[in-house]
């Protein structure tokens, strides 16, 4: 079916929805995932209050595509440029249940001043009863090698990350970027309240966010090496402004990533990460 797109907050949005109630939206603007709401009407996803929506900067929440860059490890713009530029919205197909929006981008001019290479970059948001499923999928579309890091850096919705707890990464590798340590989490259950930012080793299993009102489910894709787990705490919070102060008590960046070792990507190669949330 042709794409038929709103706006939201001033920006263009692509909605789609299922016939249980199920739906999402995604921003054309860094092909940002806004929402993402199940059929007993709870949204899933957090999106900051204070967000800018101005066609240039990159939105507070959602899912932001971290790409070619991760944070500030290189030369480029925090966690990229991809983020911050227009994407092209190529289809919606809505079938029975499930619906799956494809949106994508090309290198420009402006792109390779910064970043001088050719590249496609494609996103495929998938939606069935419960489940959301984000793919994106990289193309090197030039004459010669180039790497890169990504990630789908999630923004989940919590009541309150006090009372919640992120299940499955006992026993993996973890560096706590608070404290610049090194170590194996113990831990069955990662616990919240203070500033929290670790890149763990990916485990092989989902990983389960339990809080009282329900349990939600998180995979990813093996592609994917490292899992982020990343919540401000009230100081952070209170400094960012695109975030209330209290923002840290509703949300939890649980991150797909590929941020440890640089994917090199071979002229024609194609790579693909991707991340599931299914309420369980």
């Amino acid at each position: 079916m042709s794409v038929q797109t709103s706006i939201f907050r001033g920006q263009p949005v692509v909605r789609f929805s299922l016939p249980g109630g199920d739906s999402c939206m995604v921003a054309l603007h860094g092909a940002h995932v806004l929402s993402w709401i199940t059929a007993d009407g709870v949204e899933r996803l957090y999106l900051s209050p204070d967000a800018r929506f101005d066609g240039q900067s990159a939105i507070r929440g959602g899912v932001p595509i971290c790409w070619p860059q991760f944070n500030m490890r290189g030369s480029l713009p925090k966690h990229g440029f991809v983020r911050n530029v227009a994407w092209h919205a190529e289809s919606v197909e809505v079938n029975g249940k499930h619906a799956i929006a494809t949106l994508s981008l090309h290198d420009d001019a402006a792109m390779r001043a910064i970043w001088p290479h050719s590249f496609r970059a494609r996103l495929v948001v998938a939606l069935a009863p419960h489940s959301l499923r984000i793919a994106l999928t990289i193309d090197n579309t030039g004459s010669g090698p180039w790497s890169f890091a990504a990630a789908l850096h999630s923004y989940l919705r919590v009541d309150d990350v006090t009372a919640a707890g992120l299940e499955g990464l006992q026993g993996a590798n973890r560096w706590d970027a608070v404290r610049d340590d090194r170590h194996v989490e113990v831990a069955q259950a990662l616990r919240f309240g203070s500033e929290f930012d670790s890149v763990y080793a990916s485990p092989a299993g989902p990983l389960r966010l339990v809080q009282p009102s329900g349990t939600l489910e998180i995979s990813q894709s093996a592609s994917c090496t490292e899992t982020v787990v990343w919540n401000p705490g009230p100081v952070l919070s209170a400094k960012l402004d695109d975030l209330p102060d209290d923002g840290w008590r509703h949300m939890l960046c649980v991150e797909a990533a590929r941020i440890d070792e640089s994917v090199l990507l071979a002229p024609g190669a194609q790579w693909q990460g991707w991340q599931q949330l299914t309420v369980s």
